[in-house]
């Protein structure tokens, strides 16, 4: 990837004006800082661990750099997580003073300080350390409230700073989470070639080139990145800033996310654990990539030329028995909450449903062709993430394969964006394709019996 690429898509980016990626970039920190912020103060946002990772050498180049600093803000909860409690917590020990928060950390202490920034009124710094997700240079805030995971709207940092060799030196598996969350860029595109070609929703053709233009380069090199190599790990921390930046120019997460981070969300709101500990956002993402795969697999196996579009909306249940059926397949009131709003705001009525199906049967030959450029075969995504070091199979993350079928059904409810959960749905494809995924010669047999059943929706 041409460092030209990544310079042009900074200047699409609505919030951040500067990005220093590579080994050694923290040396360059009071500079941009200064550039971004003028003779404002700097107040160090971390945790205990990100604190020791790189927050003594981020205040050590702020002292060099003559920028004053407020007294760092070090979370102190060992089960910190990107929940509201702990924004509000950021929030009341920002309020009297005016510095500048310069966030030391990945996923949880970027997403804490980007919303607790925007509601006190300004702007903030980050400095990387893991190549963990897409999430440093992204539109929006992902934190659980009232318990349910959901995106607060607010800027992305104006600064940020990304060096390698900080990166490299976090624990091996954040990196292949970050590999497993880029590769998700891969069926989240696909999804939107489909909401796109069926007017759901309509591409972006900036932010598709900024995410999607050097995707296939940024995932290369799997196993150099596992192994280490400052080539690879600056490769893929491009790819993520560039997902960072198309989220900004749409002002949406569409350019990176689809059905696979549906199933991630859903086992935040399930408050999901394994071996005692909550699986990182990218395994969790990297299991519904393959599930994705998998089903635009089996999907792109059907004649929908040939589909029988009034037998489909004969088919298609009413509203009423929809909202129905996302009651009896989810537990919790706050999640039920949101599969109820989220299935009312997507909901077609037959009438609606016949033009989109009779659209489908006409575009379907150019559409199919379209989506297998698009997609990896299965076989080389999983291939991909073993060598990164990720999880292939659900168990890994402790979901087993009964649990991933029923989540199949259960996020098709969740969230109103138009994935290919909604094209299988609609088209009356989901359970016979689950089946087939299921099945005895499928990609995760599991014995009939125990098999989820479904729901009427089939």
């Amino acid at each position: 990837m041409s460092d030209s690429f990544l310079s042009d898509a900074l200047r699409s980016a609505r919030d951040t004006r500067s990005l220093e990626l590579g080994p050694g970039a923290i040396e360059q920190l009071a500079r941009v800082f200064r550039e971004g912020f003028g003779d404002r103060s700097a107040v160090i946002v971390a945790d205990e661990n990100t604190w020791k990772a790189a927050g003594e050498a981020v205040a050590a180049r702020l002292r060099a750099g003559g920028i004053r600093s407020e007294p760092p803000f070090i979370f102190k909860d060992p089960s910190l997580y990107a929940e509201h409690r702990f924004v509000e917590e950021l929030e009341s020990a920002l309020r009297p003073h005016a510095a500048i928060p310069v966030a030391v950390g990945s996923g949880t202490i970027n997403d804490l300080t980007k919303l607790a920034s925007h509601r006190t009124g300004r702007p903030y710094c980050c400095v990387a350390t893991a190549a963990s997700m897409d999430g440093y240079t992204a539109y929006g805030a992902s934190i659980t409230c009232e318990g349910s995971k959901q995106t607060f709207f607010c800027p992305a940092p104006r600064v940020v700073v990304a060096d390698l060799e900080i990166l490299r030196a976090a624990p091996g598996e954040m990196s292949a989470w970050g590999y497993a969350d880029l590769l998700a860029k891969v069926p989240a595109g696909a999804d939107w070639i489909v909401a796109d070609a069926l007017g759901a929703e309509a591409m972006n053709e900036r932010a598709w080139e900024i995410v999607q233009g050097r995707l296939r380069e940024s995932l290369a090199g799997p196993a150099a990145v596992r192994a280490g190599s400052l080539e690879a790990l600056g490769k893929l921390t491009r790819g993520l800033m560039l997902g960072g930046f198309a989220m900004q120019w749409a002002q949406s997460s569409r350019p990176a996310s689809g059905a696979e981070h549906q199933f991630s969300h859903l086992w935040d709101m399930q408050h999901h654990t394994h071996q005692g500990r909550t699986p990182s956002h990218g395994f969790k993402v990297g299991i519904g990539t393959l599930m994705v795969t998998a089903l635009y697999e089996e999907v792109l196996k059907h004649p929908l030329e040939r589909l029988e579009v009034e037998r489909g909306c004969e088919a298609w249940p009413a509203l009423d028995d929809l909202l129905e059926q996302a009651r009896a397949l989810l537990v919790g009131k706050d999640l039920v909450k949101v599969a109820l709003e989220e299935t009312r705001a997507k909901y077609c009525e037959r009438a609606e449903l016949r033009s989109q199906l009779a659209l489908l049967r006409d575009i379907w030959p150019g559409l199919r062709e379209r989506l297998r450029q698009q997609l990896l075969p299965l076989a080389v995504v999983r291939e991909k993430l073993q060598a990164v070091g990720a999880p292939t199979e659900p168990e890994q993350i402790g979901i087993s394969r009964e649990r991933l079928r029923r989540t199949c059904w259960q996020a098709f409810f969740i969230r109103r964006r138009f994935t290919v959960l909604d094209l299988a749905a609609r088209t009356g494809l989901l359970k016979p394709c689950l089946d087939r995924i299921f099945g005895p010669h499928g990609v995760w047999p599991i014995l009939p019996e125990n098999a989820a059943s479904g729901t009427r929706l089939a």
